[in-house]
């Protein structure tokens, strides 16, 4: 494997992805490259080293590799974080490679609230703007106020306000019509100095009634979702995963009461007059799946909206589980569910 190390920038060739990915998918692609700054990306585009193809990872927590990837990794090592004020809290501007859990954290300790719900979400700030991460009812579009990239094709620094992103459910432009256009080097937040926690999605209220916290503060709704978390999805260091790797399927008022009909116990969470949202894991675990395996990949016992590598799977084994389970989704609701994860291959 060639190394070659130029300021903060490193590039490697023929280097394994094993460590890149949540998955531990030990795929490998022709070149790496990583930058620690804005000007590196700019230098190198501009420099005509970009060619393609090519693909632009985080901390790979949603990302599935099926096969080696025979053009240029991309990723971000840009760290940093800026405060300020605002009237009603303050804006954050975060480096694209900073950790996403460890910025909840420090938004929690200095004060400042609106993630708490995110918390233990895998991955690195950059995704949060790609991915529209979400989870208990909270979104990352609800504290995004700016996104900053480089132009792939052209090395110039541009700067998107939300609106300009077209965020929607675990969507973006950056993961549509812009894929693969843009590389996003900071990402910039707001957070309220008032806190107004968000508890009526999921088993939220039942933790705190179990653990008889009736004046919440925001150190204990980030420790009660964390536990929550990990109560039920796995540790990609322990069993590689990906984390949900299904979207929760919206159906239209007329299906969502068809269905109603014949579960009346369903589980689903109101999106507008119009439209339900049904959960993806309840449905696989009515088809049989939780705990289920097909070779080397499995969906995971605790929760079956996760697909977990039980050792050495390939990720075109999670990727055929996956299909399976989407097929016997479909045969039995008549429901469509789609994954998360990007595949790659």
């Amino acid at each position: 494997m060639d190394v070659n190390t130029t300021g903060g920038m490193r590039e490697e060739k023929n280097y394994s992805l094993k460590h890149h990915n949540t998955f531990g998918i030990d795929a490998r692609c022709r070149r790496f490259v990583e930058f620690e700054s804005s000007n590196e990306v700019v230098s190198f585009v501009k420099e005509s080293k970009l060619k393609t193809p090519y693909f632009v990872i985080g901390a790979g927590a949603n990302v599935l590799f099926t096969k080696d990837y025979d053009g240029t990794i991309l990723r971000s090592a840009i760290k940093g974080i800026n405060l300020e004020p605002s009237i009603d809290g303050a804006t954050m501007c975060v480096g694209s490679g900073e950790n996403w859990d460890e910025i909840v954290s420090y938004a929690v300790e200095n004060h400042l609230y609106g993630a708490e719900n995110l918390s233990l979400i895998p991955g690195d700030v950059g995704a949060s703007a790609v991915q529209n991460i979400g989870a208990y009812g909270v979104e990352a579009k609800d504290l995004i106020s700016k996104v900053e990239a480089v132009d792939l094709s052209t090395g110039e620094i541009v700067v998107f306000s939300n609106a300009d992103c077209h965020y929607g459910y675990r969507q973006s432009r950056f993961k549509n019509e812009w894929r693969g256009r843009y590389f996003i080097t900071y990402v910039t937040f707001n957070f309220s100095s008032v806190f107004k926690p968000c508890l009526d999605y999921g088993n939220i209220r039942f933790y705190l009634e179990q653990k008889g916290i009736d004046k919440l503060t925001a150190e204990e709704l980030r420790k009660a979702i964390i536990e929550i978390r990990r109560a039920k999805l796995p540790d990609p260091d322990v069993l590689g995963n990906g984390g949900s790797f299904f979207m929760n399927p919206i159906v239209d008022r007329r299906k969502f009461e068809e269905l109603l009909t014949q579960y009346p116990s369903m589980p689903h969470y109101s999106v507008d007059a119009g439209h339900e949202k049904i959960p993806a894991g309840w449905m696989i675990e009515q088809c049989g799946w939780k705990g289920r395996s097909l070779g080397r990949a499995s969906v995971y016992e605790k929760q079956a909206l996760v697909l977990v590598n039980l050792g050495g799977a390939t990720g075109d084994e999670v990727l055929h589980l996956c299909q399976a389970v989407c097929e016997d989704v479909f045969k039995k609701f008549g429901v469509e569910i789609h994954p998360e994860v990007n595949i790659i291959g």
